[in-house]
């Protein structure tokens, strides 16, 4: 009953409707009875107006929701088979359904990137036949080229294509074309059209052409996916695996050569060549052609044997002047050579953003050769080796000049210290020995002393910087008594405490372990840490050193009320010659070199120096280092005195 009801509801007239035909059943009386009221009749007009308004919007809705509905269909549809005509046909026709066009075209690009009709269908879904295919090649493949949708709505009349003969012969009229975009490029086109009616479709139908399309796109991309053969699309897979594999080998370490020599070896392997070169320009020229190549790697695939040669020219003959055409045109290049039993030859230059770094070349044997689909992937293999070939010489260029700077480093700091060492003696002896000297006198020999000395530990300073970064700083470890280290240290830092008026604390149990550490580098850690504690706290401060056991360790902790550091400065800290920009820290003597020391000393204890600062409120600098085994039978080491 319910739905009788229902039923019966959905018919009933609407009354604005209704009131509205009563009203022109009125007028019409009055008309013909000669007595018509003009107010009445305009009242009457105005109201017919919106009714006719109000039914045209409904409609337009019904229609809107007429497509949405159709749309959703559609997609339901869409992608319940993988068969590639199968799907093909479907969104044909309901393209065709939903714009009501006479008959269309899905195209799709063959594999010279030309259009190819795939499917052509008409309004009673069959399938047109090969002498029904006119269609306008111009508006298709202007959609092809530019990617953008094209909507006429009488083609012949048409200002962008009225002057072409073939949509004046077929007397096209309203056409519609939206490009087929799947994994950001365009695949094909869908074309509809309809002779007979000119103004048939609107932008609606476009809009709606290109929702059903953007979804239609996809399923037809998975369909060509799925259409490939299964050996076809496993050696896809097998090949983006194998170029994967190369990506992770080549980004394990900057090395040019193990990159260039694995690239080689790779090279040949995917194409079946029998043997290959790999050739660098040399760089010795500004301009490429003023250059030379020179065959640095050459690999044997039946000897799997490769090599590393600087002989010059190692490429060859036949193949020495086609690597430069390779070169110059940015391009592979394949050719017979008829030399050696090897007849063909591949050329891949090695390019780097238009730039040539060199050539690979690939040498057959006879009666082989290479296919597109090897010289694809080799190109592939040698695309991914360029950046990583030149970021491993970069690096090394680096790693070259890093080194003759601290080569340079080392040998000033050397030559520096004999004169130093000349300066200092001369001034204590005219201390000595001349007891009438004024006053004045003194107090430039004195300055004199004290810049030798600031000057020695700079000196210092440059000499264990260009160890560690030569790997040359050596340790000696031996069993050492913490109480001895604390004296000693305690006796080095006490007159720069009563300088600057600091309170110095103590808190060191007499029942800690011996260590195994380097007496005298540890001794260089915390007279390092103490000072820089002295330095950057204002005078009257408190500087405390803590050692405590922690399990099979002892902890070292430097804590003072100084000025402190924020985070960013605490990132900072360590980079050689850094200090923090302050005018309080600019007025204390130093160089920046000493907490890279400090810490590369450390590191080389095997611990890391542990940092917590507060912006003026002061620090605490902290390291671990192991306590002697039982193993270690030394007696404790004693400062002064032989083994």
């Amino acid at each position: 009953m319910t739905n009788t009801n229902d039923s019966a509801n959905n018919h009933k007239p609407d009354p604005k409707i209704q009131s509205t035909l009563q009203a022109l059943e009125l007028l019409t009386k009055q008309i013909r009875s000669g007595h018509v009221e003009t107010d009445y009749a305009l009242r009457l007009v105005e109201k017919v107006r919106n009714t006719v308004e109000n039914l045209s919007e409904n409609m337009r809705q019904q229609q809107d929701a007429g497509r949405f509905e159709a749309l959703y269909k559609v997609s339901r549809i869409l992608g319940t088979s993988l068969d590639l005509q199968t799907v093909l046909d479907q969104v044909m026709d309901a393209v065709i359904k939903l714009t009501g066009a006479e008959r269309g075209f899905l195209m799709l690009r063959d594999d010279d990137g030309n259009l190819a009709v795939q499917t052509a269908r008409n309004f009673e879904q069959k399938t047109l036949q090969s002498d029904q295919l006119e269609y306008s090649r111009t508006i298709a493949n202007r959609v092809l080229d530019e990617g953008e949708a094209i909507l006429t709505t009488n083609a012949a009349e048409d200002d962008r294509f009225n002057d072409n003969q073939s949509v004046l012969s077929n007397m096209l009229r309203s056409i519609m074309v939206t490009p087929l975009w799947a994994r950001n490029r365009v695949i094909g086109i869908a074309y509809v059209e309809n002779r007979v009616v000119a103004g048939i479709f609107s932008k609606e139908d476009l809009a709606t052409l290109e929702a059903l399309v953007g979804q239609a796109s996809v399923a037809i991309d998975n369909a060509i996916l799925f259409a490939e053969t299964d050996e076809a699309l496993a050696k896809k897979v097998d090949q983006l695996s194998l170029l994967r594999r190369i990506d992770l080998q080549l980004n394990q370490k900057l090395d040019a050569n193990a990159s260039m020599l694995y690239t080689l070896e790779m090279a040949c392997r995917v194409s079946g060549a029998e043997e290959g070169y790999l050739g660098l320009l040399d760089g010795s020229a500004e301009d490429v052609e003023s250059q030379h190549i020179r065959a640095v790697h050459y690999f044997n695939a039946s000897k799997n044997q490769s090599r590393t040669t600087r002989e010059h020219p190692i490429l060859l003959d036949a193949a020495y002047p086609r690597a430069w055409e390779a070169i110059a045109k940015h391009a592979t290049i394949m050719f017979d050579t008829g030399q050696y039993d090897l007849l063909t030859a591949l050329i891949v230059p090695i390019m780097l953003e238009e730039r040539a770094l060199g050539v690979v070349v690939l040498m057959s044997q006879e009666g082989e050769s290479f296919s597109s689909e090897e010289r694809d992937l080799v190109e592939r293999i040698v695309a991914r080796a360029a950046v990583n070939i030149e970021n491993g010489r970069l690096f090394k260029a680096v790693q070259d000049a890093d080194d003759a700077k601290t080569k340079f480093v080392g040998i000033v700091a050397h030559d520096l210290k004999a004169p130093m060492t000349t300066i200092k003696g001369y001034a204590d002896l005219l201390t000595m020995r001349y007891d009438d000297l004024t006053e004045k006198q003194h107090q430039y020999l004195h300055r004199i002393s004290d810049t030798v000395k600031r000057m020695e530990i700079l000196v210092s300073d440059l000499v264990d910087v260009s160890r560690i970064n030569g790997d040359q700083f050596m340790m000696d470890p031996t069993r050492v008594r913490i109480s001895t280290v604390v004296e000693a240290m305690r006796d080095t830092i006490m007159p720069q405490m009563h300088d600057r008026q600091h309170t110095f604390e103590e808190d060191v149990p007499e029942t800690l372990p011996d260590l195994y550490t380097d007496y005298y580098r540890l001794m260089q850690v915390l007279t390092n840490l103490l000072t820089n504690a002295v330095k950057y706290t204002p005078d009257g401060g408190t500087i405390t050193l803590c050692v405590q056991q922690e399990d099979d360790q002892v902890r070292f902790s430097v804590t003072d009320t100084g000025v402190g550091l924020s985070p960013e400065q605490i990132q900072q800290l360590g980079t050689p010659f850094w200090r923090a920009e302050d005018d309080y820290s600019y007025s204390q003597e130093g160089t920046g070199l000493g907490f890279f020391i400090t810490r590369s000393l450390v590191e080389q204890m095997g611990s890391h120096i542990q940092i917590e600062s507060t912006k003026s409120e002061g620090s605490t600098f902290s390291f671990t280092i192991g306590i002697a085994g039982d193993d270690i039978n030394d007696a404790p080491f004693e400062p002064g005195v032989s083994s």
